[in-house]
C-alpha cells in the first residue's frame, strides 16, 4: 500500500494507526458482529464508546471537572450563532478579536443576536499580525471575548489565551484543538470541528464551563440549547456516531504518542523545519509576522506566481496534494496537523528546494 501525505486543510490527514483499527474493526466492532456505522447510538457497545471518547478527551486535555463537554454536529460555523445564544445570558454585546476570515464569519454572525463590537482586527495588515493586546478595545459588560485560536486560511495563531479579565473567553479551536498542551481553565467556552486534528468531519466538541449555560436566548431551539445537549448525553438527535467513535481512537493514539506534551513537542519541530527552509531564501515567502505563526497551517507564495499551476502539479505527482492555497488568499498552503509525520514535512521541503533549483 503507498500512503500519500495529505497537507489538506480539512478533513484532513488521520493517524495510521487509527485508520487501520478503523479498518480492522470495520465489519466487526469487537466481537459485536457489526461495524460501529451499524450500531444504534443507544446500544450500550456505542454508548461505551462514547464514554471512552470523553473520559480520554478529559484526560488528555486535562479538562476540569466544572467543565461539560458536549458532542456536536454542524461544524464550527453553526457554533458562530450556537455560542450568543446560549452565552449572551440577558446580555446584549460580545467582543471579537477578528484576526482572519473565520473570525470575521463569527464577528458577522453576532450581529444577528445583538451588537458585536469589533475589540480589535487586523485586516488592514492582511490579517498576518495579531493586533497588540493593548490595543484592544474591550467592553467590560460584554458577555463574552471571542477569539480564533488559529485561522486556517491566512496561517496566524495566538501563542497563549489572551487575558481578558472576568470576562468568560470563547475561542474557535477547530483547527489547533489537541495540538498542544492547553489550559481549559483559562477559557469560558472552546468549541472545534474535529476534521483538522481529531477525526473525520461531522463532530464538533464544545467544551463549556458549568455555569455558563442554561441561560438561552427566548426562541432557541432546544437542539441548540447546550444545557438540553449536555442533560441528553449529546443525543438529542442521533449523533455522528462513526465521527465520534474514530474521535476517541485519536485521542487514545495522543495518549500512546505521550500525550499533548509529545504532541506538541512534534509540531513544534515540523512547523521549524518548514519556517527556517521559508527563510533562508527568497524563491518563496512566507507573509506571516514571526510571533504568530501557525504551527499548523502554513501559507507561502512563490516569487513568481506564474509558476504556481506547475508546482501544484509537480507536487501531486510526488505525492504531496492539498497545498493550494485558499481561494480567498491564493498561493500555497501546507496543513501540517497532528496526523502528519516529521517525513511528511521533510518530503515537502525536499520538493520545494528541487523544484526551486529547476525553476529558479
Amino acid at each position: 500500500m503507498s500512503r500519500i501525505f495529505n497537507f489538506s486543510a480539512g478533513p484532513a490527514t488521520l493517524p495510521l494507526p487509527v485508520l487501520e483499527q478503523v479498518q480492522a474493526e470495520l465489519l466487526d466492532w469487537r466481537g459485536a458482529g457489526m461495524g460501529v456505522m451499524e450500531m444504534s447510538h443507544r446500544d450500550k457497545e456505542f454508548m461505551s464508546i462514547a464514554a471512552d471518547c470523553e473520559r480520554d478527551m478529559r484526560e488528555v486535555l486535562n479538562i476540569p471537572a466544572n467543565y461539560k463537554v458536549l458532542f456536536m454536529q454542524g461544524g464550527a460555523t453553526e457554533q458562530f450563532a450556537l455560542v450568543p445564544q446560549n452565552l449572551l445570558r440577558g446580555k446584549t454585546s460580545a467582543d471579537y478579536i477578528v484576526t482572519g476570515e473565520w473570525g470575521k464569519k463569527a464577528h458577522k454572525e453576532m450581529a444577528n443576536h445583538g451588537r458585536a463590537n469589533l475589540a480589535a482586527t487586523s485586516e488592514a495588515s492582511k490579517f498576518t499580525d495579531i493586533p497588540d493586546r493593548a490595543q484592544w478595545k474591550l467592553d467590560p459588560d460584554a458577555a463574552f471575548v471571542h477569539i480564533t485560536s488559529n485561522e486556517t486560511i491566512h496561517g496566524v495563531e495566538f501563542p497563549d489565551a489572551p487575558d481578558v479579565g472576568s470576562v468568560p473567553l470563547v475561542s474557535d479551536m477547530s483547527s489547533s484543538f489537541a495540538s498542544r498542551p492547553l489550559d481549559v481553565s483559562k477559557y469560558g467556552l472552546i468549541y472545534a470541528g474535529a476534521q483538522k486534528n481529531i477525526g473525520p468531519a461531522g463532530l464538533t466538541v464544545v467544551i463549556v464551563r458549568d455555569d455558563l449555560i442554561g441561560q438561552v436566548t427566548p426562541g432557541t431551539f432546544n437542539i441548540h440549547n447546550y444545557k438540553s445537549v449536555f442533560d441528553n448525553d449529546s443525543m438529542l438527535n442521533t449523533p455522528p456516531t462513526f465521527a465520534w467513535y474514530v474521535c476517541g481512537l485519536v485521542f487514545k493514539w495522543i495518549k500512546d504518542q505521550g500525550g499533548l506534551v509529545a504532541i506538541g513537542e512534534r509540531n513544534a519541530r515540523k512547523a521549524a523545519a518548514l519556517y527556517d527552509y521559508l527563510d533562508s531564501q527568497d524563491f518563496y515567502r512566507n507573509p506571516v509576522a514571526k510571533p504568530v505563526r501557525s504551527k499548523m497551517n502554513v501559507p507561502f507564495v512563490l516569487a513568481n506566481t506564474e509558476l504556481d499551476a506547475d508546482f501544484l502539479k509537480g507536487a501531486k505527482a510526488a505525492g504531496l496534494p492539498g497545498l493550494k492555497g485558499h481561494r480567498i488568499v491564493g498561493g500555497m498552503r501546507a496543513s501540517i496537523y497532528n496526523a502528519m509525520p516529521e517525513e511528511g514535512v521533510a518530503a515537502l521541503i525536499s520538493y520545494m528546494k528541487e523544484f526551486a533549483r529547476t525553476h529558479g
